[in-house]
């Protein structure tokens, strides 16, 4: 019997990607005490600038700029990159069912995320190789919850909407994708991503 989710969409970040961003204030604090906090207070004012990064509007450059200036240029550019972008584990369980579910699904990744973090933080992961796309903000031009970055994932699947199961940590994300008539739940754990699989009849475990 023909399954009825034939892609599978996942979000990379504190999905398969866990993150913490105390990591980031933690090594900055190791460059010169104080600059941490400096950073997590513009940060928290100024989220925009985060958003229009992930969004593709600002260069690397210009964020880099911005951001240097913030930490008053006491970080060299490349460092800056490598502190802002090593905050990411892997959550092996759910990546090591991977090769299980591609064997009867497509996999696409849907992310908001940046160029930066691209490139110096998760770019090089093997399990990246598993997916047939990845739908990232910043190539897009849109991040969640906007309905542009869910299109740009079925302009790709060429699939019914129905046939797309979403994976996201963000309510907000989740209630996005199930707007466009998804098959949408939150990420809140392996065990209980685990059960919506049994209960939709997606094989994750090999046999």
């Amino acid at each position: 019997m023909k399954q009825k989710n034939s892609v599978i969409v996942f979000d990379l970040g504190n999905v398969l990607l866990p993150f913490d961003y105390k990591i980031i204030l933690q090594n900055l604090d190791s460059v010169e005490n104080g600059l941490g906090e400096k950073f997590a207070v513009f940060y928290r004012n100024n989220y925009d600038v985060h958003r229009r990064f992930e969004r593709g509007e600002l260069s690397t450059d210009e964020f880099a700029e911005i951001m240097l200036g913030v930490l008053e240029h006491k970080v060299a550019k490349e460092r800056f990159f490598e502190i802002y972008s090593k905050m990411f584990t892997v959550n092996e369980v759910l990546v090591g069912v991977l090769p299980v579910l591609k064997k009867n699904h497509r996999l696409v990744l849907l992310s908001n995320t940046n160029a930066i973090h691209q490139r110096y933080g998760w770019q090089d992961y093997d399990f990246l190789r598993l997916f047939d796309k990845l739908v990232l903000s910043h190539e897009v031009g849109a991040v969640k919850p906007e309905e542009k970055i869910y299109r740009a994932v079925e302009e790709f699947t060429r699939a019914a909407p129905e046939r797309h199961f979403y994976i996201d940590d963000i309510p907000d994300y989740v209630a996005g994708g199930a707007k466009m008539g998804w098959d949408a739940v939150q990420f809140v754990g392996n065990r209980e991503l685990f059960g919506d699989f049994e209960k939709r009849g997606i094989v994750f475990r090999a046999n």
